[in-house]
């Protein structure tokens, strides 16, 4: 006998593995299973055929077979609950969720997830990520020290570089040195007149001016993308000069790359308009020296924008989604698979709204060194001005090339462990005992 089944009235019958191969030979009616542990979605229809073939047999009559009333009947066991991929890594750090969300205007000084990690969907699922003055979100991959942002909805793990040893939370405190960064004094591009500057990418060569903000239609030619300020063409020097040097010398050429996932990094040039940003001046252009605010300032608030703080982990555009190979969710225009947090990570790891002083959630390092974000935040006449880490903790903007205090800023990249690797971390998180891949410490 063969069972098959299909998903969907019009489907196609696929095979059923049985647990037998033939029907038993009785004299008398009997119970038979055929099949073990059919597993049927909640909510689901699924439709089984049966077919019982009879050997010819010249020497049995199986005309009271041939006629035969059979009869079938499922025993429903318990319901069986299978683990998003996010939650199979959850529960391979031996971390939990809880329901809620956290008033993201306010600056988290407490770890408000030692009893559970919040959620957010992200462009993969649902992500849970860490807040405050977190003590377990510690890893230790390739000889340098990291901490867990969140737990993206695929299940990859996010994580920034923290040094080349395990650093405590300040509390309060001015914290730790330049170890924490991979380079210190490094600006995002030294050119800084035109809006194309806060792309992690732009359109035409580093010194030229946009036209317009996106490639159009009609734009054939690499001559005409190039004009426009958000095709992504061109690295940014931080880019080209100190990000994807120090993953090849640091993860390619260690031969760790099989370790990395291709996860969206979100450099979120979307131009929602002076309605959405609060500043008056807001062309919404995005391109040239046009006034223009970004989504983050329209979601985490700024000097203009002071009732809203909503961030997220899904990324508006996806031309703005930056990738290596994914061209499904992502852009596919990236070298390598790393980048920098998002100006919405940081806020939901506790920074508070835009300009909130926190001199205790993971992300502060130190009151010295301020460090880049990848979210861009306005352009100002002659500036562009993308979200930092302060000295204060605090998030806030700076012009691509220089800092409030005259220097250029700090390098934390950011990484994602694949799915497969994620799931196989042990350690508990702490400094004494990081979260590692067994053979990639």
């Amino acid at each position: 006998y063969t069972l098959e089944y299909k998903t969907s009235e019009d489907g196609i019958y696929q095979s059923l593995e049985t647990a037998h191969e033939n029907v038993p030979q009785s004299d008398k009616a009997d119970d038979y299973n055929l099949a073990n542990n059919i597993t049927i979605p909640a909510g689901s229809t699924y439709y089984y055929k049966l077919t019982i073939i009879f050997n010819n047999l010249p020497d049995i009559n199986q005309e009271a077979d041939r006629t035969a009333i059979l009869s079938t009947k499922f025993n429903l066991g318990e319901a069986v609950t299978e683990l998003s991929p996010s939650q199979k890594t959850l529960a391979q750090l031996k971390m939990t969720a809880k329901d809620g969300i956290p008033n993201f205007a306010t600056s988290a000084t407490t770890d408000e997830t030692v009893d559970g990690l919040y959620s957010m969907e992200d462009d993969y699922g649902t992500s849970y990520y860490f807040r405050g003055a977190v003590e377990n979100n510690y890893v230790k991959f390739g000889g340098f020290f990291w901490r867990i942002i969140r737990i993206n909805g695929d299940g990859s793990l996010r994580m920034i570089y923290d040094g080349t040893q395990a650093y405590a939370n300040a509390n309060g405190g001015k914290g730790f040195g330049s170890d924490r960064f991979t380079y210190t004094g490094k600006a995002w591009n030294a050119n800084y007149d035109d809006a194309k500057y806060v792309g992690w990418m732009f359109g035409g060569d580093d010194g030229t001016h946009s036209t317009k903000k996106d490639v159009e239609a009609t734009d054939v030619t690499e001559e005409a993308k190039s004009k426009a300020a958000t095709y992504n063409q061109t690295d940014s020097d931080l880019k080209e000069l100190w990000i994807d040097p120090w993953y090849k010398t640091n993860i390619e050429d260690k031969e760790l790359s099989k370790y990395m996932g291709d996860e969206i990094f979100c450099n979120d040039r979307s131009t929602p308009g002076s309605e959405a940003t609060g500043w008056e001046y807001d062309t919404g252009n995005g391109f040239g020296s046009n006034a223009t605010g970004y989504g983050g300032t329209s979601r985490l608030g700024g000097p203009w924008q002071t009732t809203v703080t909503e961030p997220t982990f899904k990324c508006p555009q996806k031309n703005d989604a930056f990738t290596t190979d994914d061209t499904i969710k992502g852009n596919g225009a990236l070298t390598y698979p790393i980048g920098l947090i998002t100006a919405d990570e940081i806020v939901a790891a506790g920074s508070g709204r835009c300009d909130t002083t926190n001199k205790y959630y993971y992300l502060y390092k130190n009151n010295t060194y301020w460090y880049w974000s990848l979210s861009p935040n306005h352009v100002s006449g002659r500036y562009s001005n993308v979200f930092i880490v302060n000295t204060s903790g605090n998030l806030t903007s700076t012009s691509v090339n220089v800092a409030p205090s005259g220097v250029v800023g700090g390098v934390a990249p950011v990484i994602n462990i694949a799915p497969e690797y994620a799931k196989t971390m042990v350690g508990e998180g702490t400094m004494t005992s990081p979260y590692q891949i067994p053979g990639a410490e």
